[in-house]
Parts: structure tokens; sequence; C-alpha cells
């Protein structure tokens, strides 16, 4: 369910519109892409045009963490992200999703589970079928064949946060009081209502996903930009230079 944007009280003025990168800087971030490689084409071309414009020297593409699952081509996406973006050094952040994967080619005891976050559509992406009475071992055993060398690597090499400026990249958010080094990984990829519902100063505004919304968020100490793109078809990232803010989508 999307939680909706209008259920929250009205903040005052904002801290993020005080935040900014440094200069000759162009940050972009993206939201949850659940395996929609669709929207990525369609955002990326939104992206690349905007940043046209941009005289920044320095250019950096944060993808906010979720790749697979839901959607019907998680194989496929994570394959373009490895082509990279011209014009821009990438970070790839980890999501509770991405972290869902891994921990299944470790233990395939979680299948069930994996299935109800959408891990059949996954498996099916790398053309792997989960039938009726076959053991989540022998399935795990076939993705573990058919999961490319160069898409473990990337998995397992996804980042937990960025720092830019005043901002910090993280997928679900940050534990409130509690300082960055000391975060639990746990909290990074899976915290909602604590996170959520805190007003409290994390030191940089947070730009996250993870909680989808019916639009961008922007409250005092965060940006949430997780739109709910495999289920919307609205795609959403967060262009950032200097002090200016904008947002692009692909609905």
């Amino acid at each position: 369910m999307l939680r909706s944007i209008f259920g929250w009280t009205k903040p005052e003025a904002p801290s993020a519109s005080r935040a900014a990168v440094p200069p000759d800087h162009l940050v972009v971030a993206v939201g949850d892409l659940h395996g929609r490689l669709d929207l990525l084409e369609l955002l990326w071309g939104k992206i690349d045009a905007a940043s046209r414009l941009s005289a920044a020297r320095q250019r950096t593409l944060i993808f906010i963490g979720d790749y697979v699952d839901r959607g019907l081509q998680s194989a496929q996406l994570v394959e373009r992200l490895l082509d990279g973006f011209p014009g821009f050094e990438t970070v790839y952040l980890k999501g509770n999703h991405d972290e869902t994967l891994l921990q299944f080619l470790s233990d395939p005891a979680i299948g069930e589970a994996w299935r109800n976050f959408g891990g059949l559509e996954t498996l099916s992406s790398y053309g792997v079928a989960h039938a009726a009475g076959k053991s989540w071992a022998q399935t795990r055993g076939e993705f573990a064949s058919l999961l490319p060398k160069t898409h473990e690597a990337f998995f397992k090499n996804l980042r937990l946060y960025h720092v830019v400026g005043d901002y910090i990249f993280v997928h679900a958010g940050l534990k409130p009081r509690v300082p960055l080094d000391e975060q639990r990984e746990s909290d990074l990829l899976w915290i909602r209502e604590e996170f959520l519902d805190s007003a409290v100063n994390f030191g940089r505004v947070v730009v996250h996903g993870h909680t989808p919304a019916d639009a961008p968020e922007v409250r005092n100490n965060r940006i949430g930009i997780d739109t709910g793109a495999y289920m919307t078809g609205n795609l959403t990232a967060v262009v950032l230079e200097g002090r200016t803010r904008q947002f692009l989508s692909t609905s």
C-alpha cells in the first residue's frame, strides 16, 4: 500500500531547502527499481537531458537499492546497470530485497519468505522456475548456476550508504539518535516508522527509498524518492545541484 503524502502534518520550512551539494557537483539519486528496466531507460533519457543543461564537472548517479523482485526484468536490469551511464560516476546502494537475494544463495530455507517479497519474478528473469514439488534447495542450486558471476559480484559489492555534501543517501533510513558508524545494517535496509515519523536532525538530509509514497516526500530531515515504480509505473529521481533540487519522473 502506498504511504500517502497527505497523511503528514505540514512541516515548517524544511532544512532540506537549505541543504547543498559541493560546488561544481551534480548529484542524481534514483528510487527503487524492482525489475522495471523499461522505466529505468525512460528515466535515464530524462536524466541525461537534464544533465546536459548543467556545467558541473563532477556528476554522480546514485541508485537507492532494491533492483530485484516484483518486476519482471531483474536480470536484465542488473545487466543494464553494469553497462554504466555515460558522464556519471555511479554508486549502487543495497536494498533489503537485494540482501534477501544474497541470503537465499546462502540459505535456501528462506525461499518461501522470498517468494512473498516477489522472488519468483527474480528467479524467472534468470531462467529459473520454482514449480510445485521442487525443493527450495533445488531452486537455489539452479539459480546459483545461472546467476552470472558479474551479477553476484554486483550484489555483494553494494554499498550501505553514500555521503555527498549535506546529504546522506541510504535505502531505508537511519535509526534516530544513533551515530552513523554505529548504525545497524538491518536498520539501514529495513527501518520504517521509527525513521519516517522522526523529527530528529540526522546531521545531513537523508535521501531514501524503501517506503513507497504517492509522490516524493520532502520533510525537515529527509527526502523520500520511492514512488512504487513496480506497481505505479512512476519511477522518480531527485536532481541536486548547489542548493537547488528538482524531481524527474516517468509519469
